[in-house]
């Protein structure tokens, strides 16, 4: 069978459209592993920088540029882990599955670590949490190529897979949301118990970190329902065959530049220097109007997400959803960059043009990952190999890579816009009032333009989908063939 895309529709109708491999239980346990997975990363991706500057009280620059090289080396070693997870097999025969029950414990116990003050040297203390940092990343990297790549492996069927994509997807973002509790949390714990940040943090860290993880574990449940053939090439050749991935590596460059540009001033400054915030119905400290402005904004975005697949079904698949969000971001970002946020009327109108933008951004990700698991099979058709791998791998390496551009990024605006984390209550000075609101509300607007650049030369095509799974279902049929009559 040639290794190129066949034009011939003749073997679509043998494909087995009517079995079904994802078990609904099976299903939901996969998607609350990843919503544990991600209340653990969630609490460090967010928190972590502004424990640094803020309660133990390092200089933002040192931190983000700290931060930045930290993130960046963490960064390279992604693509060598997916390399080593493409060419690994278990005993059992799977490929990721075991990863999702061994390597949790680790990461919680580092991720509690991380927030636990060892005395009153800062210094100490700094080195601490990035020793622990480095070896957190290192098992987080192995965990999270395997809970994505499950969704590639989760069935052959490219519609299974996007709705195994939604729905984890879902999971993933009620993990990430339950972490904005943690604001309303720590102000009760704060004002009614007396407890002070260092001990708040800690509890937290076991709470969210540890806790996070070890709920992860539950989708180990899922199971690999592709077989995956033994893979014998160099760990440089696993790297490298993702040049025969053109999806994902536009996908990992729009990603790359929408996200390092993405919050260029975080909300916690933007909220927390402006004092408090009158929503008409109460007043609420900055901290704590974080949390409304958030919940506000993102309940029409987190219930777009379970229409996500149909909504791409009906403007015409998962790229016109990205085009469509991005666009859309563009627009009203502008419009609330002039109506501002300082009378009761501007902050509802942000929040209403804010929410409306979140609807087809928060389906983003579904389409990210129904687009790569879309990709593997093709390189599987045109090289016999399976890249769950190094492709969800990279997935990591952006997010950590952008992350730490956007840490640098913050940390240089933070000491340009000369943020002094010593003044009590967060006050800040006049440089920093005037800018806050350009750069925390018209900031992204650089990366979603670059995204939107890239992403148009992304192709997405239903008929050569359908076109790869049946020369797939063929090839693999008679490889069965071949080793049963050995």
């Amino acid at each position: 069978m040639s290794p190129e895309v066949s034009e011939n529709n003749s073997s679509v109708s043998q494909m087995p459209e009517n079995r079904k491999y994802v078990k609904n239980g099976r299903l939901l346990s996969y998607a609350v592993g990843l919503g544990g997975q991600n209340v653990s990363y969630g609490f460090i991706s967010q928190w972590l920088f502004y424990y640094l500057t803020t309660v133990l009280g390092v200089n933002s620059k040192i931190v983000g540029l700290m931060t930045s090289v930290t993130r960046t080396w963490d960064s390279i070693n992604d693509p060598i882990v997916g390399a080593l997870v493409d060419r690994h097999r278990f005993k059992n025969g799977e490929k990721l599955r075991p990863y999702l029950l061994s390597t949790p414990p680790i990461i919680g116990v580092l991720s509690a670590l991380m927030f636990i003050k060892t005395g009153s040297n800062i210094k100490a203390s700094i080195v601490i949490v990035f020793a622990c940092y480095l070896l957190w990343d290192l098992f987080y990297s192995f965990q999270d190529v395997a809970l994505w790549g499950m969704v590639a492996l989760s069935s052959p069927h490219s519609e299974e897979r996007a709705k195994v994509s939604q729905w984890v997807t879902i999971g993933a973002g009620a993990g990430s949301t339950l972490v904005m509790a943690f604001q309303i949390l720590r102000s009760v714990m704060s004002g009614s118990l007396g407890m002070d940040d260092f001990k708040i943090f800690a509890f937290f860290g076991l709470l969210f970190g540890l806790g996070g993880e070890l709920i992860s574990m539950s989708a180990y449940r899922m199971r690999e329902a592709v077989d995956v053939p033994r893979s014998k090439e160099s760990l440089l050749e696993a790297i490298f065959v993702l040049r025969h991935n053109k999806t994902l590596l536009l996908i990992s460059a729009a990603r790359f530049f929408k996200d390092a540009f993405g919050t260029m001033l975080p909300w916690a400054y933007f909220f927390e220097s402006r004092q408090s915030f009158n929503f008409g119905f109460a007043s609420f400290d900055g901290g704590t109007s974080q949390v409304v402005y958030s919940v506000l904004m993102g309940i029409p975005g987190a219930l777009s997400m379970f229409f996500a697949t149909k909504v791409s079904d009906k403007v015409g698949g998962m790229k016109r959803i990205l085009i469509i969000a991005q666009t859309t971001a563009i627009v009203l970002r502008t419009v609330c960059y002039f109506i501002g946020f300082d009378s009761l009327g501007s902050m509802y109108a942000v929040i209403l043009l804010m929410a409306i933008v979140a609807i087809p951004t928060n389906m983003m990700d579904i389409a990210h990952r129904s687009l790569t698991s879309d990709s593997i099979d093709e390189v599987e058709l045109k090289t016999g190999k399976r890249t769950e791998g190094i492709s969800f791998s990279i997935q990591n390496f952006i997010s950590k890579i952008s992350s730490a551009a956007n840490s640098l990024i913050s940390g240089y605006i933070l000491s340009w816009l000369k943020y002094d984390n010593t003044k009590k209550n967060f006050l800040q000075g006049s440089l920093y009032m005037k800018w806050q609101w350009p750069i925390f509300i018209a900031g992204p607007i650089i990366g979603e333009i670059l995204y939107l650049i890239i992403i148009a030369f992304v192709r997405d095509d239903p008929q050569v989908r359908a076109r790869v799974e049946a020369e797939l279902f063929e090839r693999r049929k008679a490889l069965e063939e071949k080793l049963s009559e050995v």
